[in-house]
């Protein structure tokens, strides 16, 4: 990696200057305490549910393994960003070094994967459970899901190689500007000034391949599941069968929807601004949100935190 002066000389390992979302002194106080809030939040909330599912015998599941996985991947997935962005707001100074914004892309990268490995094992998982509910003990045994848990982690870190790499051999102007208030690889691919092919290569084949990939296997459980709801005679049992997945599906429609409005959006509709909005929502908002679909919408859930809350105070 080499970043080039325009009178020709080079020089390796500078910074970049992340412009963040306003150069306004009125509005950085604000946003300073909005992110910091929405990150302790997150942290809170992901940490209660994570030690809820751990210390709680009813939780001892699979859906709730894959659960606590997921509450792990928002606290760390948020954490890549949310405190540099903080220190942004509170100093005002948005240089970050080459070897930092490439570290940044490539665990943003990397928990980025990891989720779209996470929530289509949870589709598979509530497909087993709703439509061979009698063969779930033993398909979903805990071999299969910590292997798959494991899988899911290793398959997000080696996905993440292919655009660290094109991003980190790219070569880009001296402290160029990153217009997005994180190392993203578009943001990048935007200041580069060669390289820019391989970058763009690898978001259209691995970025899309991988999203349509797994969209459309979460789509296919969901029919499946959908379908067999759908046979069931009696409205208690559409009902309960329905309720095991009403937190997923809700988790994962929100997700793939702001995914498919920010990276799939014709290039005419594209904007700076609205790309930023939308990166807030899927980086910090649904990991806020997810911990409180799954409490608020999930009788289980409700169950054992005044049973563990009612032992504590006894």
């Amino acid at each position: 990696m080499v970043f080039q002066y325009s009178n020709g000389s080079i020089e390796r390992y500078q910074q970049f200057i992340i412009v963040g979302f306003s150069d306004s002194p009125e509005i950085r106080l604000p946003l300073f305490f909005f992110f910091l809030l929405v990150y302790i939040l997150t942290l809170i909330g992901n940490l209660i549910l994570i030690l809820l599912i751990t210390i709680s015998p009813s939780l001892k599941t699979p859906m709730y393994f894959f659960l606590s996985n997921l509450s792990f991947l928002d606290i760390v997935y948020t954490s890549v960003t949310s405190p540099r962005l903080i220190h942004i707001f509170a100093t005002n100074d948005g240089r970050v070094s080459f070897p930092k914004c490439i570290s940044q892309l490539f665990f943003f990268v990397a928990f980025w994967n990891t989720e779209y490995f996470l929530l289509t094992l949870m589709s598979y998982d509530r497909y087993v459970a709703v439509c061979k509910p009698l063969h779930y003990k033993m398909i979903m045994n805990w071999r299969l899901c910590t292997t798959a848990a494991a899988a899911t982690w290793v398959g997000g870190l080696l996905g993440s190689i292919s655009p660290t790499t094109v991003s980190a051999v790219a070569t880009y102007q001296m402290s160029s500007k990153l217009n997005h208030f994180f190392c993203d690889i578009k943001a990048l691919e935007e200041i580069a000034i060669s390289g820019t092919a391989n970058i763009r290569t690898v978001i259209l084949v691995q970025g899309n391949l991988l999203v349509m990939t797994f969209f459309l296997l979460t789509l296919i459980s969901y029919v499946y599941i959908i379908s067999t709801i759908v046979k069931i005679r009696s409205n208690k049992g559409k009902y309960k069968a329905f309720s095991t997945c009403a937190s997923h599906l809700t988790v994962v429609s929100g997700f793939y929807i702001l995914i498919f409005n920010l990276y799939f959006r014709p290039k005419s509709l594209e904007s700076a601004n609205q790309g930023k909005m939308l990166t807030v929502l899927y980086v910090y908002v649904i990991p806020l949100l997810n911990p409180v679909v799954y409490s608020f919408r999930n009788k289980d859930v409700k169950q054992a935190f005044i049973k563990t809350f009612k032992t504590r105070l006894a």
